[in-house]
């Protein structure tokens, strides 16, 4: 998920330090070796979590298993937390980096994108005890908003929304928690990352308002100039695509459709 200002210039801060000198593995070395080095955050359930047995799982570990099963090479797992994705791609610590890595401008400076893998849409997530089919609706007083303590959206609401009342909390599943038990009205989040914890509560009827405050793109990161690396991830994207693969994974792992399915483009 997003933390958008702090940790975007964290990153490219990093990268700035680690940029000088570094050759980012070719494709030819990566099938020589036999390994791809893979980026995922270690804290993002339902993205990338350890089992109980320790093994490695989620809708990236599956994203990921299977480009290297196309590629035919085995998956060197790496640990990445959100603001260390750039600078890894950048001195070449990873191949490719997952973990909900937005397409923005500033990370472009940087690093290269696959194709679109999955989107975030920022929306509202409500139930049926409260009307409105509009965020600017919900923006009023004796509304409460649940959301997590540290998350970027906690400014945009008090910026965007100022006349509701904010509760915070540490977990998606206690955000969700919050609404389930009518202890709040709705979240405006990605709201994608929320909507298997709705399965909690299957006596509330829970809805999603239509019209999104807007859809994000998240992209494999790569480290600048390995285009064979790049098109080849991105053939491989696009037959996940048509398959069904991306978005029957995401709903395996989430509990629900993506809200925004990416549509593959033969072309891009």
């Amino acid at each position: 998920m997003l933390r958008r200002t702090v940790l975007i210039a964290a990153a490219l801060g990093l990268a700035a330090i680690g940029a000088t000198g570094v050759q980012a593995k070719s494709l030819d070395e990566i099938l020589s070796d036999g390994t791809i080095r893979i980026g995922i955050n270690p804290n993002f359930p339902n993205m990338s979590t350890r089992n109980d047995s320790g093994e490695w799982e989620g809708f990236d570990i599956d994203i990921g298993n299977a480009i290297a099963s196309k590629l035919g090479v085995e998956v060197e797992w790496v640990p990445t937390e959100t603001p260390q994705r750039v600078p890894f791609l950048v001195s070449d610590r990873i191949d490719l980096s997952l973990g909900a890595l937005t397409r923005n401008s500033e990370r472009a400076k940087l690093i290269d994108y696959t194709v679109p893998l999955h989107t975030e849409v920022l929306a509202v997530l409500a139930t049926d005890k409260i009307d409105g089919n509009s965020w600017q609706e919900f923006n009023k007083e004796g509304v409460t908003l649940a959301n997590m303590r540290g998350n970027w959206t906690v400014g945009w609401i008090e910026e965007n929304m100022p006349n509701v009342e904010l509760e915070l909390v540490d977990t998606l599943a206690d955000t969700v928690r919050l609404v389930g038990q009518g202890r709040a009205d709705a979240i405006v989040e990605n709201i994608d990352f929320f909507m298997a914890f709705t399965e909690n509560y299957p006596d509330v009827k829970w809805r999603v308002v239509e019209n999104p405050i807007f859809v994000a793109y998240c992209a494999i990161g790569v480290a600048q100039g390995n285009d064979n690396l790049i098109e080849v991830v991105n053939i491989i994207l696009h037959d996940l695509h048509s398959s069904g693969m991306v978005n029957d994974t995401w709903e395996a792992h989430y509990g629900a459709p993506m809200l925004r399915k990416v549509e593959p483009n033969p072309y891009f």
